[in-house]
This record gives structure tokens, sequence and C-alpha cells, in this order.
């Protein structure tokens, strides 16, 4: 069994930054692919960034240069630093995982979601 703990959201004005991480713990042989995705009310959920397990990054064009995504792969454990936060960027931002359970066997994870909202 595997468990995905977020943490980091709050309220932020405009300019401002926060600092997002997930952490996975369990049952894990290894974690590959990390990666954050965001939903704002009425909209569907997209992909803002993410991270191979060879450190590879990708990122949504409209967040490139803001927000940087990271790994601890010995806390399995991904992180987003957001700066410059504009309020667009406000929304549920929930990570996903995609982990080794065993050798050969891959499941997708989700964490619970965290609130970002950014306002003056």
């Amino acid at each position: 069994q595997v468990q995905l703990v977020e943490s980091g959201g709050g309220l932020v004005q405009p300019g401002g930054s926060l600092r997002l991480s997930c952490a996975a713990s369990g049952n894990i042989f290894s974690v590959n692919k990390m990666g954050w995705y965001r939903q704002a009310p009425g909209k569907q959920r997209e992909l803002v960034a993410s991270i191979t397990s060879d450190g590879s990054t990708n990122y949504v064009d409209s967040v490139k240069g803001r927000f940087t995504i990271s790994r601890d792969n010995a806390k399995n454990t991904v992180y987003l630093q957001m700066n410059s936060l504009k309020p667009e960027d406000t929304a549920v931002y929930y990570c996903k995982l995609s982990i080794k359970i065993i050798p050969g066997i891959n499941y997708d994870y989700w964490g619970q979601g965290t609130q970002v909202t950014v306002s003056s």
C-alpha cells in the first residue's frame, strides 16, 4: 500500500512564492515519473510540470521561468517551487507519481490535492 501526502499550499499575494511538497511512503520499490497537475474551478485538470527518474523536466508554457520541479529520490518526494505567482495560478494542485511496487508492476498514485490561492 502506498500513501501520498501533499503540503505547502495556501494564500499568497501576486508576485509571491510557495513551495509544494508531495511525499510517498509505503510499499515502494522505486518511483519513476513524478508530476504536478492543477485544476481551477470550471476547468479541466492540466499538467503543470513533470520530472523523470533521470531528472528531465517538462513545464506547461504558462509557468516556464516561474516554477521549478525537483525531486529527492531518497525521500520519494517531489517539490514544486512556485515564484512570481499570478492570480491565474489559483487552483487545486495535485501530485501524481508513477510508482513501481515490485519490478515490472507500475501504478499511478495521486495526492489528495492542496489549494493554492493567489489574491491581493
